[in-house]
């Protein structure tokens, strides 16, 4: 461990603690964390091993992953050995399809092909993880972009049907790196490389100082519309359903 943490940043994870503890009451097992893998869901994972393992996990490996991303998750099953974490992937057969009419890189054609893309390879897969569940855990927070800066710390998911938590939602990124370098949380070598947020490998690059926190992310787009459809849309605050 690094020096101590800050008090409002040791008060903030006693708020996550105090969040999830409580959901965990209200769902039960019906409660799982969307795992992607990025800075802030390892922070997440890391807070669940310590007060919350029974809470599961699920990562969503589209195919078109990096090798770092992999190997993060290959290191997770080492520190977390008592993690529930499933892996789903996308059906080969709507990835062949795609492939056959759009060709391999066809979401470079249009904002169209490349949400039909997401749609193949995460929505599809994220519905079946998602199936069955009454609440679902995402790392999002305000500060990463415009699509983002009203999310709630408790949402109803319309989309998806259940209650949506995103415990980090007031988190800044310099607080979110405090807490991977002060419990040595493993994270993703391409965040050493200015990648502060990682998708697919060709549909993500390095930033430049100045940019966006998700500007590396089908940065060929409008910013203001760059979601993949897992987060489409900022939901309304907190309205519970059962």
């Amino acid at each position: 461990m690094s020096d101590a943490l800050p008090a409002l940043l040791m008060h903030k994870i006693s708020q996550v603690v105090e969040q999830l503890s409580s959901a965990v009451v209200t769902y039960e097992q019906n409660l799982i964390l969307a795992n992607s893998l990025g800075a802030e869901d390892m922070v997440l994972a890391d807070l669940l091993s310590r007060h919350l393992p029974e809470i599961p996990q699920f990562v969503l490996d589209t195919g078109r992953l990096p090798e770092e991303t992999l190997s993060l998750l290959a290191k997770m099953a080492e520190r977390y050995p008592k993690a529930v974490i499933e892996v789903y992937y996308p059906e080969s057969s709507a990835v062949e399809s795609y492939v056959r009419h759009y060709g391999i890189n066809g979401f470079y054609t249009s904002q169209s092909l490349r949400k039909t893309c997401c749609s193949v390879r995460k929505l599809e897969p994220l519905k079946r993880a998602l199936k069955g569940r009454k609440a679902w855990i995402t790392g999002l927070r305000r500060e990463q972009s415009v699509t983002r800066d009203t999310v709630a710390f408790s949402a109803w998911d319309d989309a998806n049907g259940l209650q949506k938590l995103n415990p980090l939602a007031d988190w800044s990124l310099d607080e979110v790196w405090a807490y991977i370098h002060h419990f040595d949380v493993p994270y993703n070598a391409l965040h050493d490389q200015h990648y502060p947020s990682i998708g697919c490998a060709p549909c993500t690059r390095a930033i430049s100082v100045g940019e966006d926190l998700r500007a590396g992310r089908w940065w060929w787009e409008n910013s203001e519309t760059r979601e993949c459809g897992l987060h489409a849309a900022t939901p309304l605050p907190i309205r519970q359903k059962p």
